[in-house]
């Protein structure tokens, strides 16, 4: 069976954000889209001034449905001037028709409208992030409870350290999440709508009419669900700059769960698994951890994406040759992975398989050595500090080379007759305040 191209993309090469609700969101009729809407609520924003009769408004409106447009014609014109809202404007005008035609865009300069449609889809798509940020909280908060007491290895520099809590680790990443979302809460809110003319004046609006053109961003910004703008931003990209760095984070936030998510499902470790491990073209025996691969590979990506955004920041006079044309992709992009990968982290928070058997078995892997800060705490005030020291730097030589626990040495040390060992050197009993720092990071909303 053949098939036409196109040229469409369908998400073949980035997985992680095929099929969500953000890949539909940033998608090319998305965009149009909120092309569109911007153009409309710019006709009735005026109206609503007088400076356009409420026919040209209720008219462009109308005309302004995206299933008249063709995406890929308005692509190809789009390279004669350099983006495509003006050949958007010549059909969008032709549909609205002689008589209200005049009043498409009126006063407006390409720049604010497509600023404008990029708050839109960034707004759109911001709130699917949230929905899942917050679906990928609740999940790990009834983890980070039901095994608030599990006790596994901590590691640090790749080696058991001493003993922690599953809770604990869940309750952290939930806490990187909560911060994650609330970092990208005020930006969301905060998105504005672009209105400037051609310079950033103004200008135009006041030569059609507009007694008060400055009046005209704020109610061009109600008409969108949008943030007033103080100023035209044309070349003070702060919002854009603010987009960048929430979603940076974000990716970062979700990108450690996955980290932690692969190291703690490999084969000789085991202590977590996904619910729904993903399939071996090779190997019919692999589970593989493909949620958190996809974070993974998102976390990665996202920080360059963002660097353009940050680079476009310095753009020169009122409106730039270049920096925000250099926007558009990497936005689009960012937005789209960020939101697959915050659908992927709450489908892998929810199916996550906690494995308590596999973590209190490698908690036994270096025979006792875990507990070994304990130790050396517990035991200075029964031998002396140096004594202790030295006695436990030998017997942990002794347990790596004859393959014996750090209880059976320790048990043949005259001077620990009367220690209670079993309890010295059980991992699960000295998880220190995990269970109480747990607590206080559930209380957290």
């Amino acid at each position: 069976m053949s098939s036409v191209d196109h040229g469409g993309d369908a998400g073949l090469l980035g997985p992680g954000w095929s099929g969500s609700a953000a890949a539909a969101a940033t998608s090319d009729s998305a965009f149009l889209r909120a092309l569109l809407d911007a153009e409309a609520a710019l006709a009735r924003a005026q109206a609503a001034l007088g400076l356009v009769p409420d026919g040209a408004a209720t008219a462009v409106t109308e005309a302004a449905d995206p299933g008249r447009y063709d995406v890929g014609a308005l692509a190809e014109r789009a390279r004669a001037g350099g983006n495509p809202v003006i050949p958007l404007v010549a059909d969008l005008t032709k549909a609205v028709g002689a008589e209200y035609g005049p009043y498409v865009h009126r006063g407006a300069t390409s720049q604010d409208i497509m600023d404008t449609a990029a708050m839109l889809v960034a707004a759109r798509t911001l709130d699917l992030v949230l929905a899942d940020l917050d679906r990928t909280a609740q999940a790990l908060a009834r983890l980070a409870a039901e095994h608030r007491d599990t006790p596994m290895p901590g590691r640090t520099l790749t080696q058991h350290a001493v003993p922690t809590t599953f809770g604990l680790k869940a309750a952290g990443w939930r806490s990187l999440v909560l911060d994650a979302r609330d970092r990208v809460t005020p930006v969301r809110g905060s998105l504005p709508a672009q209105l400037g003319g051609a310079a950033g004046t103004l200008a135009a609006f006041g030569a059609y009419g507009a007694a008060h053109a400055e009046e005209l961003p704020a109610g061009y910004a109600r008409e969108l669900g949008l943030a007033a703008p103080l100023l035209p931003w044309h070349t003070l990209r702060t919002p854009v700059a603010d987009l960048a760095g929430c979603l940076a984070f974000t990716a970062g936030a979700l990108g450690k769960i996955a980290a932690d998510v692969l190291v703690l499902s490999r084969t000789e470790i085991g202590e977590v698994s996904e619910g729904s491990g993903g399939g071996s073209s090779a190997m019919p025996h692999k589970a593989n951890p493909v949620r958190a691969t996809l974070i993974a590979a998102a976390a990665r990506r996202v920080p360059q994406l963002s660097a353009v955004l940050y680079g476009s920041m310095a753009a020169e006079d009122e409106r730039p040759a270049g920096a925000w044309h250099a926007e558009w992709e990497p936005l689009r992009d960012l937005l789209r992975t960020v939101g697959g990968a915050a659908r992927d982290a709450a489908e892998l928070a929810e199916g996550l398989r906690v494995h308590p058997e596999a973590m209190r078995r490698n908690l036994g892997r270096t025979g006792g050595l875990i507990v070994s800060e304990r130790l050396s705490a517990e035991l200075a005030p029964v031998l002396g500090r140096a004594r202790a020291k030295e006695l436990l730097t030998e017997l942990a030589r002794r347990a790596h080379t004859e393959h014996r626990t750090l209880r059976e040495l320790l048990a043949g040390e005259p001077g620990l007759k009367d220690v209670d060992l079993d309890s010295l050197t059980d991992p699960a009993r000295y998880t220190g305040s995990a269970g109480v720092l747990t607590d206080r990071a559930l209380e957290r909303r």
